[in-house]
């Protein structure tokens, strides 16, 4: 008997600034739920692959893809017994590889046996990056990868999940430090104002004890649950100094945030690097050394921050601070003309708030 399988309207970035609609069969096995994606948000990253501003060795590597990796739909099918046709859910866009091959844990890697973080699958794909991502009628995905959104949260702000839990499992590994460390956030982007938003919602760091530096005065006003700075005028080797730093810039500003951070580093602090970079960044490893540093690096989260994240998200509180990231108007999208418009006008504008895609299929 053939296997099962469902078709998936597929908007393709076949090549830079090129979308392209096709018909994809993905198989349907036990335990995969079908989704059909409603609201999606657009990252850097998406806009990275759609203007061709990656290397060419890895676009030719991932192209053509289907972009995106930041939404929620609704179940339409699947073999789930617990969750329910129609249901609101929020796409976990990291599957790991004994999910995705159907096999036992401690058959797939050492982060699926738990030797390693569970996000650092070997075996495992991302969607939106090397594999299909929400730009599809229909996804496939493994159960635990398909979660409830709580009645509490509406859509527009579980779209901002995936970002806040990416936030969350960075902050995780120094959780036991955080109820009483002093932390300086870089970077008053969206990846910036959610991490200080995770900081202040999820683990409690008040604002005597939350700075964020940032380049623009207007964004940092937003920012009205931490002390803010301006990263041009702040004496870093003179100012106080902090237990822990956060780089949220990426790009080219990676290099003077990180060093500005080891500056305000005390001694034995941590620094959590997040901004992503195309090129390698020059930083200051004399300072690292001689201040006894500990650099980690984070930039995937897994179902189980989702989990963690959509709670701390039911809180009226935090639904007022995530707001101010949703834009005012969302763009339909119904066609591959739609979507790369959408890309288009993201690239060209590069606004504060969120891109939102309302999708129509």
């Amino acid at each position: 008997m053939a296997a099962a399988s469902v078709s998936s309207r597929t908007l393709r970035l076949t090549e830079p600034h090129i979308v392209q609609e096709l018909f994809v069969e993905r198989g349907l096995r036990e335990g995969m739920v079908i989704v059909e994606p409603t609201i999606a948000s657009i990252c850097h990253a998406d806009l990275r692959y759609f203007g061709g501003l990656r290397k060419p060795e890895i676009l030719a590597r991932k192209l053509p893809m289907a972009l995106l990796h930041e939404g929620i739909g609704r179940v339409v099918g699947g073999s789930s017994e617990l969750l329910r046709i129609g249901q609101r859910v929020v796409i976990v866009p990291y599957v790991p590889g004994y999910l995705l091959h159907g096999i036992r844990p401690e058959e797939c890697c050492p982060a699926c046996r738990g030797e390693i973080e569970d996000n650092y699958c070997s075996r495992g794909v991302f969607l939106g990056s090397g594999t299909d991502g929400i730009a599809q009628s229909r996804l496939v995905l493994p159960e635990p990868c398909v979660i409830p959104v709580p009645d509490a949260v509406s859509d527009e702000i579980a779209v901002l999940a995936e970002l806040c839990s990416v936030s969350y499992r960075a902050l995780r590994g120094v959780k036991p430090l955080l109820d009483r460390a002093k932390v300086a956030v870089f970077g008053d982007g969206p990846v910036g104002y959610l991490t200080a938003a995770m900081l202040h919602h999820a683990f409690h760091v008040g604002t005597d004890r939350l700075t964020v530096f940032g380049a623009i005065r207007e964004k940092l006003d937003e920012f009205d649950f931490a002390k803010t700075e301006m990263v041009q005028t702040y004496p870093f080797s003179a100012g106080d100094k902090v237990d822990i730093v956060v780089e949220c810039t990426g790009g080219r500003f990676s290099e003077s945030a990180i060093n500005q951070g080891i500056d305000l580093l005390k001694p034995g602090g941590h620094l959590i690097a997040m901004g992503v970079s195309e090129d390698l960044v020059p930083i200051n490893t004399r300072d690292i050394l001689e201040k006894g540093i500990t650099m980690h690096g984070s930039s995937r989260s897994s179902d189980k921050d989702f989990r963690e994240v959509l709670k701390v998200m039911e809180r009226e509180d935090c639904q007022a601070t995530l707001r101010k990231l949703v834009p005012n108007q969302f763009t339909v999208v119904s066609k591959a003309d739609d979507l790369a418009g959408a890309m288009e006008s993201a690239l060209a504008h590069r606004d504060w708030k969120k891109t939102y895609l309302d999708f129509h299929w």
